[in-house]
């Protein structure tokens, strides 16, 4: 079959897309930006994909569309999972596609009162009220032997030293299933019709509480026993609200609201409808043993966000501290270089303004690689500069000089793990 994935980028999607070539299926990949891989890419940013006639010209020959294009937060959601989608259904059903599948999630329900929630919900009802055949799978805490997501938090929380942290009581449930059985389920989807008109909830053989995902999880990364401490929610919330400010921290909002509201699906139920048995949590750790780099991205996913906080609040207080105090240093550096005593005030706002601008460039850039290249620039040129105009700080005890080799390394290392796709 001739299959459209969107969605093809995401954690999940790989593996549909993966699944889907294994097995002999044409794909055509709706990604936001092509990454080279070898299949074909459509590049289609779905915030702005709203009309019909985006969609008309990727469609011809087209059997089956695949719908794994989500966002957890922010202002594109029902651009993602609605607006989209609306004028993607409809092109489907004037082109003649057998069938959409749509993936949306286990909490896509009327008493889960989240945006997440509600968006997917609208999602899986515009599909519905489409022209078209629809599939729609509600999978619950979706892992694999790579993470993305809440399976990151996961073992980032598994992974911490001395003790790990839990929400409440830790008793939040899930049945996790593998992305690997989720991808089979989504390709015996689109191969037998049988599933038309079906809402199923991919879910694995067992449920367990967050404890026992992340003491399973501590014991695989080879950790050591797991202690636990209690965060209460409260704090958890604003955590979830820091989160959302920052844009890049390790929780959001609807991440916290997400588990409150629960991930538990019958797994022996979608056993018998799907026609296997998906594994346990158990058994693929089992399967994939750890390696040196899962446990380095254990001990990594909160050193991300720490190193975003940590320069960022470098150029925040260098912008102000360079701005009420540091007019002395300026002109000491003007003289140095041998330059008029008239340009050191501007020098000293423009190095304020500067630092400052870096913190909002830190804020902005995502994905790091703007705000590292722009950090690494300025930070070798002010090396570079006042180690001209004043030598003897090279040999400075407290090192203000070579403090800034560290500051490098950060800076780079920040840059190299910032981006968690």
């Amino acid at each position: 079959m001739r299959i459209l994935l969107l969605g093809a980028g995401g954690f999940i999607g790989r593996h549909i897309e993966a699944e889907l070539l294994r097995h002999g299926h044409g794909v055509s990949a709706v990604v936001r930006r092509s990454d080279g891989r070898e299949v074909r890419h459509i590049a289609i940013d779905l915030a702005t994909a709203r009309d019909e006639a985006v969609w008309r010209p990727h469609l011809a020959g087209v059997d089956i569309v695949i719908n794994a294009a989500g966002v957890l937060s922010g202002p594109d959601m029902d651009a993602v999972h609605v607006d989209a989608p609306r004028a993607l259904y409809a092109a489907c059903a004037a082109a003649g596609v057998k069938r959409v599948v749509l993936i949306s999630a286990i909490s896509a329900r009327p008493d889960v009162d989240t945006d997440y929630s509600r968006s997917k919900l609208r999602g899986e009802e515009t599909l519905k009220a489409s022209p078209v055949a629809w599939t729609i799978l509600r999978p619950s805490l979706v892992y694999g032997d790579g993470s993305y997501g809440g399976t990151s938090l996961l073992r980032g929380m598994a992974g911490l030293p001395w003790f790990v942290p839990v929400p409440g009581d830790g008793g939040f449930a899930f049945s996790p299933i593998h992305v690997r059985d989720l991808a089979r389920a989504v390709r015996l989807a689109c191969e037998e019709s049988r599933f038309a008109g079906q809402v199923l909830e991919p879910s694995g053989p067992e449920t367990l509480a967050l404890r026992d995902l992340l003491a399973r999880y501590r014991h695989w990364l080879g950790f050591g026993h797991a202690r636990f401490r209690s965060v209460p929610m409260p704090m958890m919330h604003v955590l979830g609200r820091l989160g959302d400010l920052f844009g890049a921290g390790p929780i959001a909002s609807n991440s916290v609201r997400q588990m409150i509201a629960g991930n538990v699906g019958d797994g022996a139920a979608f056993a018998a409808v799907i026609g296997f048995q998906p594994r346990s949590l158990d058994s693929a750790l089992r399967d994939r043993p750890a390696q040196v780099q899962d446990r380095w991205h254990a001990r990594l996913f909160f050193l991300a966000p720490l190193a975003t906080a940590v320069l960022l609040a470098l150029w925040l207080v260098s912008a102000l501290l360079g701005l009420l105090y540091g007019a002395a240093e300026t002109r000491a550096a003007v003289q140095g270089l041998g330059m008029p005593e008239a340009w050191a005030r501007p020098l000293q706002i423009a190095g304020s303004l500067i630092d400052l601008g870096l913190a909002v460039l830190l804020l902005a850039d995502r994905r790091a690689r703007w705000s590292t290249l722009a950090q690494l620039l300025v930070v070798l040129g002010y090396t570079a500069v006042i180690g001209i105009a004043l030598p003897r700080l090279w040999l400075d005890p407290l090192g203000p000089l070579m403090k800034n080799v560290p500051i490098l390394v950060l800076i780079l290392m920040r840059g190299a793990i910032a981006v968690r796709r």
